[in-house]
């Protein structure tokens, strides 16, 4: 059996698994916690990484190896490979300002990169170091991603070693810098110039089954952004949608071309497609809410929601708890329309929950739309989407046929899928196992009522 591992360093925690080439069946995992905040110092995450690895039960027995992981974060390097300062994760948004003014200094950035700049991206943190920390911005000689750093220390360089010129990223991770153009495929090094203040060295862009090196004989895979990492373990193709329900949202499609409209974020996928992607930022936490309020856990809501009929007799909560980021309405409130006295009930509460939560995400399915996306067959992952009512509805929300695949680690998987493909040359064609494929039931009235509610601005 040839065996081959994918990591996951996420913002919470390192994964790694190691899976059978031929078949992706999992043969071993393991798992380490990383800092909480919105600034790690990278060496927590190579220590996490060795511990999940060690947890795993070592690379010994490995033929490859690839490293997915939290986009955007900045990790700037001096001359001699060591880290300047702790790195800006991609939910840390003191660059929001710095944002903002890129984007009026830059008024073609969204036709350049695919994307309009907001806090989360590399180029927007690297103007607010040269804004806030300019004797640290100096000193930068490269910037890299935390996948690209972790890969660079996994094949043995760092300060003992310092090769900046080994760095190595890909087309995904790229493509959520701000510097890096998906239609092109290059770097335009005048928006790193414009965002830091003078050139550096940015890590070599590797195609999908491009090999990054090795690492003490196992065979390095260049890695992928989390979300181009999901979507390979997935095995999403042309015509599928993701929608991921964590803690925020993530609704994403593979395209064949890419988009450059500001309303969607235009990236790169891991397999040589494009990625355009949407994220909300009230997600599984609007059950955790509506779920205390009525003091039940996740399941009894379930059970209480598909006592209702769908559109809860009126009952519409827009659930803005944390503002939102799409639509763009950042101060917004959550609010609860349609009460009535026959409306006001315990199932309908947690019915209106469940919807106005998925009719957040199907809103960002419009955008993709409204960009060019074919939407054949929606892939709803998350903690959340093993909830049945969360199943059900959402076959109601939703126009296209839903699938809710196994739980799993798919940002790991799919590195594992990557480093196969390094290994053999060939993309590997794993199943993807399915617990339900709930049958198409769209009602409209559950949208038509959202819709009527929406916050002025938003559409």
């Amino acid at each position: 059996m040839t065996l081959v591992a994918g990591v996951d360093s996420s913002t919470q925690s390192c994964k790694v698994v190691v899976l059978d080439a031929a078949t992706g069946a999992l043969v071993r995992e393991g798992r380490a916690a990383h800092p909480a905040g919105t600034e790690v110092d990278p060496e927590a995450w190579w220590v996490a990484l060795q511990d999940a690895i060690a947890q795993a039960g070592g690379l010994d027995d490995v033929s490859a190896v690839s490293v997915g992981g939290q986009q955007h974060g900045m990790v700037v390097l001096d001359a001699g490979g060591r880290v300047i300062r702790p790195a800006l994760l991609w939910n840390d948004t003191r660059s929001a300002a710095a944002a903002e003014e890129l984007a009026r200094e830059l008024p073609d950035i969204v036709q350049r990169t695919g994307s309009y700049p907001v806090a989360s991206f590399t180029a927007t943190k690297l103007r607010w170091l040269r804004d806030a920390e300019p004797e640290n911005a100096e000193r930068v000689a490269a910037v890299a991603l935390p996948h690209d750093w972790l890969t660079w220390r996994l094949r043995g360089f760092g300060p003992e070693n310092p090769r900046l010129d080994a760095l190595t990223t890909d087309r995904s991770d790229a493509s959520g810098t701000s510097y890096w153009s998906p239609s092109s495929g290059e770097y335009d090094l005048e928006l790193l110039r414009t965002a830091l203040g003078h050139d550096a060295i940015l890590p070599r862009v590797l195609g999908p089954s491009d090999a990054s090196g090795k690492a003490n004989g196992v065979v390095v895979g260049a890695g992928a952004g989390d979300n181009a990492g999901a979507a390979l373990g997935l095995g999403a193709v042309p015509g599928d949608v993701v929608v991921s329900i964590g803690t925020s949202g993530t609704v994403f499609a593979v395209t064949t071309e890419p988009t450059a409209v500001p309303t969607v974020a235009g990236f790169a996928d891991a397999t040589g497609n494009f990625l355009p992607l949407l994220a909300t930022l009230n997600a599984a936490r609007v059950l955790d809410s509506i779920a205390g309020l009525l003091g039940v856990d996740h399941d009894e809501l379930g059970r209480l929601a598909l006592e209702a009929e769908p559109g809860a007799g009126g009952l519409v909560l827009q659930p803005y708890f944390e503002g939102e980021r799409t639509p763009n309405l950042p101060d917004a409130t959550a609010t609860l329309f349609g009460m009535t006295l026959s409306s006001t009930t315990r199932p309908s509460l947690a019915r209106a929950a469940i919807e106005g939560l998925l009719c957040g995400l199907a809103d960002g399915l419009d955008a993709l739309r409204a960009a060019g996306v074919t939407a054949e067959r929606l892939l709803l992952i998350g903690g959340a989407a093993q909830n049945p009512a969360v199943q059900s509805i959402a076959a109601q929300v939703f126009d296209v046929p839903v699938v809710v695949p196994e739980p799993g680690e798919y940002v790991a998987r799919g590195a594992a899928a990557q480093a196969a493909w390094a290994l053999t040359g060939e993309r590997p064609g794993w199943d993807l196992p399915v617990v339900a494929e709930p049958a198409v039931d769209y009602r409209p009235v559950i949208r038509e009522q959202y819709r009527a509610r929406a916050v002025p601005g938003a559409q």
